[in-house]
């Protein structure tokens, strides 16, 4: 038995303005391809299958039609759970519908433990494969607030919660595989960030909960697990250095910050309850790069893509000594002629700013916490009272994000 992980696609992401459903479009084809030629029993695909919880009608063409196109090819079963970017309840409207193509699709955590549990069968209608099939599990449905409760009290209790739900949800498959009498494996899904795991600059990963993200180690899952498939981290990566737990990683990369990182998606085969995993690399459909560096090394390198034919989407940190004033029509011609395309220009300018301070930044520049951190500074609000200012603030964009996630 076969079964694909993926995740993270973001389907609708764009980049600094520019639409990316071209690329999206041709990795779900590469996608459907590779799951026919590598003859995949069942795909899976752990959370943030959209940028937004309001996807517009082009993210959400590609989604169905892709998931027909999976139903109608040799992969049996799909299951779909909800991320963080996933608006739940829009993930679970047509569920009903979508399992006459054995589409299975978790938006939200079950109100019992045993109703995330899915029994896959073969064509033959024998049991193949128990999936546990864990969505983001939200602050709401793990953790009860209490007045007075500090920020350690809150991880704590977020962390236990998430424990307790895997424990509930472990036991409720294992009491399946008993009554089935078949000794098969048990897969869990989930979308969580683990303790120890990497990110990279820009990938826009968000942080899940107040504190330090509420971190899991790998013994939050219970041993009865063959294999846990994981998203939200964009790099591919195991868990804990466990061959069996692991993020896929996204597909594409999400930021500039991801430009020349390998993707791939993971595929796990299965003898008996024992998998062996390896990763299938996914081709690079749109190619990004970050230059950096005085003018001599930005044009230089514009000169190198250009004679190879290159189509990139550049970003340019110029990062000189001297001041340039006309980058941008610099740059513009520099790129005239070619099939590259320049999407953001950020201007350090280490001079200048040294003797005007912050004049050069913009937004893009700032992270949300980064403007708030900057607001304090200009009200003059004493250090002893920012951390809990910070908490508070963190806690409302969270909430923002979860209320437009619904």
């Amino acid at each position: 038995m076969r079964v694909l992980h993926t995740s993270d696609w973001h389907l609708g992401r764009t980049l600094y303005g520019r639409k990316r459903h071209e690329e999206f479009e041709v990795f779900l084809g590469w996608l459907a391809e590779t799951i026919r030629q590598n003859e995949i029993d069942i795909l899976l695909v752990a959370g943030d299958v959209f940028d937004t919880g309001t996807p517009g009608t082009r993210a959400q063409e590609l989604y169905y039609r892709f998931l027909c196109r999976v139903a109608a090819s040799s992969c049996r079963h799909v299951v779909v759970v909800a991320g963080n970017h996933d608006s739940p309840s829009f993930l679970d409207a047509p569920k009903e519908l979508l399992k006459a193509l054995n589409v299975h699709v978790a938006g939200s955590a079950a109100p019992r433990p045993e109703d995330e549990v899915l029994v896959l069968r073969n064509e033959q209608d024998n049991p193949e494969l128990i999936v546990c099939a864990v969505p983001y599990l939200r602050d709401r449905d793990i953790r009860t607030a209490e007045a007075g409760e500090s920020p350690e009290d809150k991880e704590r209790k977020l962390v236990e919660g998430i424990r307790a739900h895997y424990a509930a949800v472990a036991a409720s498959a294992e009491e399946k595989r008993g009554e089935l009498g078949a000794d098969i494996p048990i897969v869990a899904m989930g979308h969580l960030f683990a303790a120890g795991g990497r990110t990279v600059e820009g990938d826009g990963v968000r942080d899940l909960y107040v504190g330090s993200l509420a971190q899991v180690s790998a013994d939050v899952f219970p041993p009865c697990f063959d294999y846990v498939a994981m998203g939200h981290l964009h790099v591919p990566q195991k868990v804990g250095g466990l061959e069996t737990i692991r993020y896929s990683g996204s597909p594409l990369p999400m930021g500039f910050g991801e430009a020349g990182q390998r993707k791939s998606v993971c595929l796990a085969e299965f003898q008996g309850r024992a998998a062996s995993v390896h990763l299938i690399d996914v081709p690079v459909f749109q190619e990004l790069e970050r230059i950096a560096g005085d003018w001599e090394r930005i044009a230089g390198r514009i000169k190198e893509l250009s004679a190879a034919g290159s189509r990139a989407w550049l970003e340019i940190v110029y990062e000189g000594a001297g001041i340039i004033g006309d980058l941008r029509e610099r740059l513009e011609a520099a790129i005239s002629g070619t099939g590259l395309e320049i999407l953001r220009v950020k201007n350090c300018r280490a001079t200048a700013r040294a003797m005007q301070g912050r004049a050069e930044e913009t937004l893009d520049d700032l992270s949300v916490e980064d403007v708030f951190r900057r607001c304090l500074d200009a009200r003059g609000v004493p250090e002893e009272e920012r951390p809990e200012l910070l908490r508070t603030y963190r806690e409302a964009l969270l909430s923002l994000h979860e209320d437009q996630a619904e």
